[in-house]
């Protein structure tokens, strides 16, 4: 995703979204947030200079020297993570593709019996607080300065068919209980209706921001968790289920004191 999030931290860094706003809060979906002008040249804000065009090919990373995952499934949450390539792999089962945790983050990869740097391929997914660039039709893969984040069960039939760039770590509270937009799509109907955005900042620049560390999902404790998530053990459960969503098992962030 380093296309779209290089053009994400110029926009930010020009204020691009400064006084604009979210204009679609759609139930059980996304929030979205912007131009509502954009489509229309003549009232759209300019975009800043350097902004670059992202292909498709980049929904999906290829290549071992890029870190990509493996095709090993591991059944048991307690078997620790083979490392293929430079990215080690916790899998997990999934009705969409094979899933897993590498670095931090849920992320898809493929079902192939003989990897070759050419053929791995890896990709995040769409769980909820994820955050992802809205775009037009293909092959508009978006510049970034359409967002969106997920508020509902997850849209993983959106994998591979548009970006994702990061995740919601703290406040997605108050992005999940904005008003419903009444018109298609949960855009809102009136400019009225839309939240106003204050202040869109880099961290870097932002004075007093906390700092946060995230569960390595390839340690042994996440590998407890990740089992504890799958298979209840405590009184209000009759049976275990035997294995969880990937995004049922939230990578656990905090902040540093």
């Amino acid at each position: 995703s380093q296309g779209w999030i290089g053009n994400i931290r110029k926009l930010a860094a020009a204020r691009f979204w400064d006084g604009l706003s979210v204009n679609r809060v759609q139930d059980n979906y996304v929030v979205q947030w912007g131009d509502a002008d954009g489509e229309d040249k003549a009232k759209a804000r300019k975009l800043p200079d350097g902004l670059v065009t992202v292909p498709e090919s980049d929904y999906v990373h290829f290549g071992r020297e890029r870190g990509i995952l493996g095709p090993n499934q591991i059944d048991n949450f307690t078997d620790a993570p083979e490392p293929i390539g430079s990215l080690p792999i916790r899998p997990i089962r999934d009705s969409y593709s094979r899933v897993g945790f590498g670095l931090g983050w849920p992320l898809g990869y493929q079902d192939i019996s003989r990897p070759t740097p050419e053929t791995q391929g890896v990709w995040p997914v769409h769980c909820y607080g994820m955050v992802g660039v809205g775009r037009n039709l293909s092959p508009d893969t978006g510049s970034g300065a359409e967002l969106y984040t997920v508020i509902g069960h997850a849209p993983r039939h959106l994998d591979r068919n548009i970006a994702v760039v990061g995740r919601v770590i703290e406040g997605i509270e108050h992005l999940s209980s904005l008003p419903r937009g009444t018109e298609a799509l949960g855009f809102y109907k009136a400019a009225e209706e839309r939240v106003p955005i204050q202040s869109v900042r880099l961290g870097g620049v932002v004075a007093n921001l906390p700092a946060y560390e995230f569960l390595s999902t390839e340690s042994g404790s996440f590998a407890q968790y990740a089992d504890a998530r799958a298979n209840r053990r405590d009184a209000f459960f009759i049976r275990p289920a035997g294995g969880a969503d990937v995004c049922n098992i939230p990578v656990p962030v905090r902040r540093v004191k």
